[in-house]
């Protein structure tokens, strides 16, 4: 229930009314949400079908964004930073790289032009190399690098909804490969990622539609419900991002966590339950809940271990 006096429109929605009306600007507005719409659609896709006999509560879900909500820090960077030394690509690639995605990100842009400022960027270092290179590689960075950045508090989150026969997506702009390898370490249903076009195993250099970032994220839950027959009344969606709003307010149960000033805000003015665990005393109390899961708990376990064998 949004209070009394309150009106906040979420950012990204607010590109289609900042807009002028000219034919122009209609027609590029038209090609962003049309480039989300695609984004979303093949997200859904691209994910992991659900085994026949999903659980307790078949129609009810629930979709986790990732950077700074699941894991600390930006994902797709911890997966760039761990291929460079690996030499996947050259340390000023990943340089110039990490600045567009960081302009892109923070700014919230929907402009077309930094929208394909930043999709050139995220393709530039898999054009030509092999799905399965990728995936591999990423197995070896996320054991390395990304097991110690996940968050204790939202674990326990995720664990939660599936003790309650939910099942459980991430939700991220990070490439669909790369989320699928941190969704199967923590024994979650799948994940919702951008998608890349491949062709006979190798990728092409293009997207298929946008990043899945902001409204694209929307679209790919929508989808994913379409498709799995989820009932988004009896979802919920948590997410620390202003950007993640439209994804929020799609599902019957938003939930703000870590949440950045505008969300914060934006969650009070309508009611939503904010989490915060980015103090250590609110990481200590939730570890308990955290370890007692099995899925979660032992994905994550298992992922920490390997990483530190790997680093032997």
């Amino acid at each position: 229930m949004q209070r009394a006096g309150v009106s906040r429109l979420p950012p990204l929605l607010a590109y289609a009314v900042a807009v002028s009306n000219s034919p122009a600007a209609s027609r590029d507005r038209q090609s962003v949400l049309n480039s989300y719409r695609t984004a979303g659609v093949a997200a859904a896709a691209a994910a992991d079908v659900a085994e026949a006999n999903p659980g307790r509560d078949p129609r009810g879900a629930a979709f986790f964004d990732v950077d700074n909500t699941l894991m600390k820090g930006a994902s797709i960077f911890h997966f760039a930073a761990g291929l460079a030394r690996r030499r996947f690509f050259s340390t000023a690639e990943l340089m110039g790289f990490a600045a567009k995605q960081l302009k892109f990100v923070l700014s919230g842009s929907e402009d077309p032009e930094d929208m394909a400022s930043a999709t050139e960027a995220a393709l530039s270092f898999v054009a030509g190399r092999s799905v399965r290179e990728l995936v591999d590689l990423g197995q070896e960075v996320f054991a390395e690098s990304l097991v110690d950045k996940l968050i204790p508090g939202t674990l326990a989150l995720a664990q939660g909804h599936l003790d309650a026969g939910q099942r459980v997506w991430l939700v991220t702009a990070t490439p669909v490969e790369l989320a699928t390898i941190v969704s199967a370490h923590l024994g979650l249903t799948g994940a919702l990622g951008t998608v890349s076009e491949v062709v006979d195993g190798i990728y092409t250099g293009r997207l298929v539609g946008s990043p899945l970032h902001g409204v694209a994220k929307a679209e790919a839950v929508r989808a994913l419900a379409l498709r799995e027959n989820l009932d988004l009344t009896r979802c919920s969606a948590y997410s620390d991002s202003a950007n993640d709003i439209p994804m929020l307010a799609s599902v019957g149960r938003p939930i703000a966590v870590n949440p950045d000033s505008t969300l914060r805000h934006h969650a009070q003015a309508n009611d939503w339950p904010v989490r915060d665990f980015r103090r250590r005393a609110h990481v200590r109390k939730a570890a308990p809940a955290f370890a007692a899961g099995m899925g979660v708990a032992a994905g994550m376990s298992l992922g920490y271990a390997a990483g530190r064998l790997a680093r032997r």
